[in-house]
């Protein structure tokens, strides 16, 4: 894999070893997966602070997924970017159809772990690719989880895709994850990524350019260090965990959009 997917192993890292805590993130395929890839950690990846943190921003996902298809059934569930993610899995609420996408050799990697049925695919997704968004299948309401992936994508490219998308889809429910301009600079010194040779990323202080010319609406900021999911942690931990991963600091540099259309 290029320095790029390796990144997966990051937050599938966190999740399989707060999972074995039994806290936060009941995520079984995680440890398995990650026993089996054996992919070696080093540097700030061994945290067990950002385990924590890569299982809570996991788990906000969730929960928002869990909603949204409670509120639309029927909808189409897009997870661009999902790595070897289990997202799928982790969901309670059933779904109609929910497809899996990313780069073709992370896709081939998660075929040795997944199963397709009639409503679960796994397709080679490039999000820098506006175009093959007219290869999904089409939904009155497509659901988008964007979980560590728009970094990784110019803000044009953020905003092709959400162009194809509009066209596309009568509704369009979307979560994302983004470095703020100064987070996305201060990551060539100080990230989980720099360990497996990531040193170019991009970031955005409001969603105003990524949302331009199309009818898509940042409707709400969400909390990516919730309290109710913070007090999972041992209480000896939970006031170490807030200074680290203070809200109104960590927002400047890293936020948790939800657009609408």
């Amino acid at each position: 894999m290029n320095e790029v997917n390796k990144t997966l192993y990051i937050p599938l890292c966190g999740k399989a070893q707060v999972s074995k805590k039994g806290i936060i993130l009941k995520d079984p395929k995680a440890e398995q997966i990650w026993e089996k890839e054996a992919f070696p950690i080093k540097g700030k990846m061994k945290s067990k602070w950002l385990a924590y943190n890569m299982a809570i921003r996991a788990r906000v996902f969730d929960d928002w997924t869990q909603e949204m298809l409670q509120k639309n059934p029927d909808a189409l569930v897009l997870h661009i970017g999902c790595g070897l993610d289990s997202r799928c899995l982790r969901v309670e609420a059933p779904y109609k159809y929910w497809i899996d996408g990313d780069f073709q050799e992370v896709i081939g990697t998660r075929k040795q772990y997944y199963t397709e049925s009639e409503q679960y695919h796994m397709i080679p997704f490039n999000a820098a690719k506006s175009e093959m968004v007219g290869q999904l299948p089409d939904s009155a309401c497509v659901i988008v989880i964007m979980e560590g992936i728009s970094m990784y994508l110019k803000n044009e490219e953020v905003n092709a895709l959400f162009q194809a998308l509009d066209q596309k889809y009568e509704s369009v429910c979307v979560l994302m994850d983004v470095y703020t301009v100064f987070g996305a600079k201060a990551s060539k010194y100080k990230n989980p990524i720099n360990e497996v040779g990531v040193t170019q990323v991009w970031g955005m202080d409001d969603t105003s350019d990524v949302i331009k010319g199309t009818k898509l609406q940042c409707v709400k900021e969400h909390s990516l260090v919730p309290d109710k999911l913070i007090k999972e942690l041992k209480t000896s931990e939970q006031l170490f965990f807030k200074c680290m991963f203070n809200d109104a600091i960590y927002r400047k540099i890293y936020r948790l959009y939800e657009l609408k259309k």
